[in-house]
C-alpha cells in the first residue's frame, strides 16, 4: 500500500556468512555457564565458559526458543568447552542449550541462537511452500519523515518474537530509501544500520524476511520520460542494499519494487507504462545478482505492474536471471475496495453470509476470488514453476457497525484459504494501527495480540 515480555534479542547478525551470538550467562548450583555459538558455512560451532565445578555437560538443539521439545545433540565430559554441529542445516535457525550438571542439580544455559550460513538448493517455489503465512512490518521503515512518523513506534525484537509466536513464518518490511540518500543517491550509513538492526530483530525471531523499496515518495514513474532516470536509481540503491545482505542466507529475500503505476492512474496500463515497469524489474535483478555473495542465487520478487492480478497475468514479464528458478512474483488483493479498504461505512458486509443487499458490494464475492487466484496459480506456479507472493492483503476494521468483526474475520480467512490451498504465500497487511478503520493485528511496542481471534483464523487458514 502507499498509505501510511518477549525473548532476549538473541542476534545481532544471525544471518551474517559468520555469525557469533553472545549470550548472557547463567549461574545455577554455584557455576556459571556463559555459551556462544558461531554458524559458519560448514557447521556450527558451540564455545562456553565455565566459572565453578560442574560435573557433566549435555548439548540440546532446537528450530526455536522453547526449550519444550528440544533434541540432545551430545553428552561431554565436565571438561569440554566446545562442540561442531555439522549436522546443522544450511540457512535454518537454530538455538542451543547446554544443560549442566553440578553438586546440586542440573541447570540450564541461557540460549545461543545462530544459523549455519549458506544458500540451500531449493527453487523459489519450494522455498514459498515454508513461508506461509506472512505480514507485513507496515507504515514503519517506509514512512515518509522517519520511522515513527505515521504513529507507530520504533520497530523492536519483541513484535517480531510475537509475530512469530503467534503462528507466521515470514515478515515483509517495506522501506523507504530516497529520503535517506543524497543528492547522488548514496544511502547513509545511519539508515542502513538501522534497517540492518530490523532485518536481525526479524531474523533472530525466526522468519523469512522481506524488503523491498516501497513507495518511497513515488519517484518510481513508468513512462519512457522517466525509465532511465528511474533505472538508474534502481541500480544504485539495490547495490547498495544487497552489497549491505550479500553475506545473509536465503531467509531473507530481497523485493525490487511497490505497486508501480503512474500517480493517479488505476486504468488499464499502456503498453508504455507496463513495458517501462517491466524493465524496472529486469534493473532490480541485474543490479543484485552482479554483487555476487549469496545475491548470486538469492530468491528475489518481481512485481506485476500496480501489483494488480488482471495487469499481472496480461503484462507481466518475466526477467532474465543468472539463477535459475530463483524468482517469485508479486500481487496485492484489496476487493472490493468499498469492503476492504473504503473509510465510508456503507459497504460493511461481504460474501455469502451477507444479510444486507444494501451493505454488501454486487461483485468480488467468493467466486471471483477464487477466479483471481485461480489466475495466478494456472500462469505462474503451473505453467512458468514461478511462485505467487500475495505481498498485501487486509480488510480494515468497521468497530461501529460490525463490532463483532464477523466479515472482516470472514474476508480475511477466505481470501487466506483461497491463496494458501492455491500454493499463493499470503501476506497479510499490518498497518501497526489497531483502531476504527485500521488493519493492525498486534501491539506494536509489545509483541502482544489485539485481536488473537483474528491473528488465529489468519494462521489457520494457511494450514
Amino acid at each position: 500500500m502507499k498509505s501510511f515480555l518477549s525473548l532476549v534479542f538473541f542476534c545481532l547478525a544471525l544471518c551474517a556468512g559468520s555469525a557469533a551470538q553472545a549470550q548472557g550467562c547463567v549461574t545455577g548450583g554455584g557455576a556459571t555457564v556463559c555459551l556462544t555459538a558461531t554458524g559458519t558455512s560448514s557447521n556450527v560451532g558451540l564455545t562456553w565458559t565455565v566459572s565453578g565445578t560442574v560435573t557433566g555437560l549435555q548439548v540440546y538443539r532446537d528450530t526455536d526458543s522453547d526449550a519444550n521439545g528440544r533434541s540432545r545433540l551430545a553428552v561431554l565430559s565436565a571438561s569440554a568447552r566446545s562442540y561442531t554441529d555439522s549436522s546443522a542445516v544450511s540457512g535454518t535457525p537454530y538455538w542451543y542449550w547446554i544443560k549442566f550438571t553440578t553438586a546440586s542439580g542440573s541447570f540450564n544455559s541461557n540460549p545461543a541462537a545462530t544459523a549455519r550460513a549458506g544458500m540451500r538448493n531449493l527453487t523459489s517455489l519450494q522455498l514459498s511452500a515454508s513461508m506461509s503465512p506472512g505480514t507485513n512490518m507496515g507504515n514503519s521503515l517506509e514512512a515518509i519523515g522517519g520511522e515513527t512518523n505515521w504513529g507507530n513506534p520504533l520497530v523492536n525484537q519483541a513484535i517480531m518474537n510475537g509475530i512469530k509466536a503467534a503462528g507466521f513464518k515470514s515478515i515483509r518490511i517495506p522501506v523507504s530509501w530516497k529520503q535517506y540518500a543524497d543528492s547522488n543517491d548514496n544511502i547513509s550509513a545511519s539508515w542502513m544500520a538501522r534497517v540492518t538492526d530490523v532485518v536481525n530483530y526479524a531474523r533472530s525471531a525466526g522468519l523469512y524476511t522481506i524488503i523491498n523499496i516501497h513507495w518511497d515518495g513515488g519517484w518510481m514513474q513508468p513512462t519512457y520520460a522517466q525509465q532511465a532516470t528511474v533505472n538508474a536509481r534502481i541500480t544504485k540503491f539495490w547495490t547498495q542494499i544487497a552489497n549491505n545482505f550479500k553475506t545473509y542466507d536465503d531467509y531473507l529475500l530481497f523485493a525490487g519494487t511497490n505497486e508501480v503505476m503512474v500517480d493517479g492512474d488505476y486504468g488499464t496500463p499502456t503498453v508504455e507504462y507496463y513495458t517501462v515497469q517491466n524493465s524496472f524489474n529486469q534493473t532490480f535483478v541485474n543490479a543484485v545478482r552482479a554483487t555476487g555473495g549469496y545475491n548470486a542465487s538469492r530468491h528475489l520478487v518481481v512485481q506485476g505492474f500496480n501489483t494488480n492480478i488482471d495487469h499481472t497475468y496480461n503484462f507481466f514479464t518475466v526477467p532474465s536471471d543468472s539463477a535459475t528458478k530463483k524468482l517469485m512474483v508479486e500481487v496485492h488483493y484489496y476487493d472490493p475496495y468499498n469492503f476492504t479498504l473504503n473509510d465510508s461505512d456503507t459497504i460493511w458486509q461481504w460474501g455469502s453470509i451477507a444479510t444486507s443487499a444494501a451493505n454488501t458490494e454486487t461483485w468480488a464475492n467468493e467466486s471471483y476470488v477464487d477466479t483471481q487466484m485461480g489466475k495466478m496459480k494456472s500462469r505462474f506456479i503451473d505453467g512458468l514453476g514461478m511462485p505467487v507472493l500475495m505481498g498485501e492483503y487486509a480488510a480494515t476494521a468497521r468497530l461501529n457497525v460490525d463490532s463483532s468483526q464477523k466479515y472482516r474475520t470472514y474476508w480475511d480467512q477466505y481470501i487466506t484459504k483461497a491463496a494458501f490451498s492455491r500454493g499463493i504465500v499470503p501476506v497479510y497487511w499490518d498497518a501497526g494501527a489497531t483502531g476504527n478503520h485500521t488493519s493492525g493485528l498486534f501491539n506494536r511496542s509489545t509483541g502482544a495480540q489485539v485481536y488473537s481471534s483474528l491473528v488465529s483464523t489468519i494462521v489457520n487458514a494457511a494450514k
